[in-house]
């Protein structure tokens, strides 16, 4: 299928237009008509469909909306169709349909492919779609950085490839000095940093805490605090389930329940419940037994130690001030000390960190200093290639300028060192034109007259087709101060350029007009109050009889009439031929 193209595009209530559908031909179409008709609506709204800004002034007096729909031909497996399918959209048949609706309130709404999408959509897929050339486009060719960036693409991978190389020490070095920067100039701060942090260890550290250490002091300190208490209900229950050596009359827990047992085995053969009850008293016993034995071994190991009940107070106060220190909001009896802990793991590695900054501004600085010299090389590198390819670039647009009526123009590439290296390399570039011999060289923003400028920048952008065509160019006025030759000429470079891409140009030119393969023609009439314009294609008889009002300003004068059939047929040699029609 071939590069995307626009194939027709209607507009309702846009400006002066009511409604119209612009059908467009895959290779030149021409846009003409009189002044004030709406010829501009028809830029105007190819802006809006690629995602210009939205004027509520647009929209025609008395219509609540302004619509512009479009459809674009291309193959699904187009970057365009692609982006588009991506953001939900789907193709009609090959087609992609787009719309922008502008209320009179100042809503814009944005639809690609039957999905509701962001303006800014339509405004990336346009990007890939058409290159707009009019009066305000060309002021944005004229500045160096667009200017030095069709070079590049000019001269494709002779200059992209270092170019890339560059790009990738040059952001390595950024990283590298920013790096360093922060590193030498908060050199202060991570010293005062590194102090606090090998203090804190270093308290922690003679501390030796070990984990869990403050739970189970706390458990020491407890029981050492109330060790008298905790003898003597150990001694009392002892006695309760043992009996009192001292007292032999007392009546104990024991006793009774051997007592209990005894009472029991005489009658147990008699009846098997009886029974059961017994041998669970059996086992009361043994399990009694136990208890008291326990109670015994604890009563003698407990140790009512003031002297290790001090010891015990002191390392937790000392554990205590570490959690306060170190521990965080979240310290306590139980997680205090393991916060402590994660801190200290945490600092050791962060002062590792600070104590080897010194080592690692070492090798920063090396490495910077080989990337500046890598970086110097390399852009010396990318400016060679430049240069070369705007040699060849200069050649091309110099014969077109010849073409162009321009027969003593010279133009030339202005590559300069700029003041320090940047994301492109070092190099200033700036197209130049000397419009005569012995003028001197100049930007063409101040060489060039109206008229040249026009010339210059359609040749730029024919040579710069060759290397790298766009699917759709938009020539709006692009002519403008050109006539005579120079005007046949712009129209035959134009009908070059549409033999690889698709070429809509508004002019008011008839040498221009008669080149194209498709006229259309922007008509104003008037009802009343209410003015309504609308596009019509031209028949071959209509063509003629646009191109005398164009030329003589009278649609039914026979010589204006005879003039424009000659002019179309010239055109047509020309364009198959190479030859030069009359100027007209």
């Amino acid at each position: 299928m071939g590069r995307p193209r626009l194939e027709e595009m209607r507009i309702r209530a846009l400006g002066v237009i009511e409604d119209a559908v612009v059908e467009l031909s895959p290779g030149f179409t021409v846009v003409t008509g009189e002044t004030g008709a709406g010829k501009t609506m028809v830029v105007t709204s190819l802006g809006l469909l690629l995602g210009g800004r939205a004027d509520p002034g647009l929209v025609r007096n008395g219509a609540e909306r302004a619509v512009v729909e479009g459809r674009v031909v291309l193959d699904a497996s187009s970057s365009v169709a692609l982006r588009a399918v991506e953001a939900g959209a789907e193709l009609d048949e090959g087609s992609l349909l787009l719309s922008r609706t502008v209320s009179a309130e100042g809503r814009s709404r944005a639809h690609v492919g039957g999905r509701s999408v962001p303006v800014s959509l339509l405004a990336t897929l346009g990007e890939d779609l058409i290159a707009v050339h009019g009066q305000t486009d060309q002021q944005r060719l004229l500045q160096p950085a667009r200017q030095r960036g069709a070079l590049d693409r000019y001269a494709g991978d002779t200059v992209s490839e270092p170019l890339a190389e560059y790009q990738t020490a040059y952001r390595r070095l950024r990283e590298v000095t920013t790096l360093l920067d922060e590193l030498t100039t908060r050199a202060r701060e991570r010293a005062q940093e590194a102090d606090l942090l090998r203090f804190g260890l270093d308290e922690v550290a003679a501390a030796e805490p070990v984990a869990q250490e403050d739970v189970e002091l706390a458990a020491e300190s407890e029981r050492l605090g109330h060790a008298d208490a905790l003898s003597s209900a150990a001694n009392q229950a002892h006695g309760a389930l043992a009996g009192e050596p001292s007292d032999p009359d007392a009546v104990d827990a024991g006793t009774l329940l051997a007592q209990a047992r005894r009472a029991l085995e005489s009658v147990r053969h008699h009846d098997p419940r009886l029974a059961g009850l017994a041998d669970r008293l059996e086992e009361v016993g043994y399990l009694l037994s136990d208890i008291a034995g326990d109670l015994a071994g604890y009563a003698d190991d407990l140790d009512a130690d003031p002297a290790r009940l001090a010891a015990v107070e002191e390392r937790r106060s000392v554990l205590a001030h570490l959690v306060r220190k170190y521990g965080g909001p979240a310290g306590g009896a139980e997680s205090g000390l393991a916060e402590v802990l994660a801190w200290a793991e945490l600092a050791a590695v962060r002062l590792t960190e600070l104590d080897g900054d010194d080592d690692r501004i070492s090798a920063l600085e090396a490495e910077q200093e080989t990337l500046r010299e890598a970086v110097s090389v390399l852009a010396a590198e990318l400016t060679g290639a430049r240069q070369e390819a705007a040699e060849i670039f200069a050649k091309a647009v110099t014969a077109e300028l010849t073409e162009l009526a321009m027969p003593h123009a010279r133009v030339s590439f202005g590559i300069t060192r700029a003041a320090d290296f940047g994301p492109h390399g070092v190099d200033e570039v700036e197209v130049l034109l000397a419009p005569h011999p012995g003028a001197p060289a100049r930007p063409i923003a101040k060489g060039a007259s109206g008229g040249e400028l026009s010339r210059v920048m359609l040749a730029v952008e024919v040579v710069f087709a060759g290397a790298d065509p766009v699917p759709t160019y938009l020539f709006d006025e692009v002519d403008a101060g050109v006539g005579g030759k120079a005007a046949v000429e712009v129209g035959r470079r134009l009908a070059r350029l549409a033999r690889t891409s698709q070429v809509i140009v508004v002019t008011h030119l008839p040498q221009v007009a008669a080149f194209a393969d498709r006229h259309l023609v922007v008509e104003k009439t008037v009802d009343g109050t209410v003015t309504r314009s609308g596009v019509t294609t031209l028949t071959d008889a209509e063509r003629v009889r646009e191109l005398s009002r164009m030329l003589a300003g009278l649609e039914d004068s026979e010589l204006g009439r005879a003039h424009a059939e000659e002019l179309l047929a010239a055109a047509r040699t020309g364009v198959a031929q190479g030859a030069v029609p009359p100027n007209g």
